[in-house]
């Protein structure tokens, strides 16, 4: 995956909130929805997003859509932010 299409997934502050949500544990999609004051469908498009960028991994049980962070993506980024600033 593109550090491009990860720091586009990190620009929006929902799906940073999404990404702090996941940090916890696992959670159904009905669970990540309850925390926003937003549709469905948009919480639906933010998870899109962030699975494209491959911030989260999700595992269908039985009739749920179980969503989990993906830290080797953000470790990446950490790792070429701090190259980048020369530590």
């Amino acid at each position: 995956m593109s550090i491009q299409t990860t720091i586009k997934a990190l620009s929006d502050p929902t799906r940073r909130q999404i990404l702090d949500l996941l940090k916890s544990g696992s959670l159904s999609a009905g669970q990540i929805c309850e925390k926003f004051p937003v549709s469905g469908a948009a919480i639906s498009k933010h998870l899109s997003v962030l699975k494209d960028a491959d911030l989260i991994r999700d595992t269908r049980e039985g009739k749920y859509i179980i969503y989990e962070l993906n830290a080797s993506v953000l470790e990446e980024v950490m790792l070429w932010l701090t190259d980048l600033k020369g530590e």
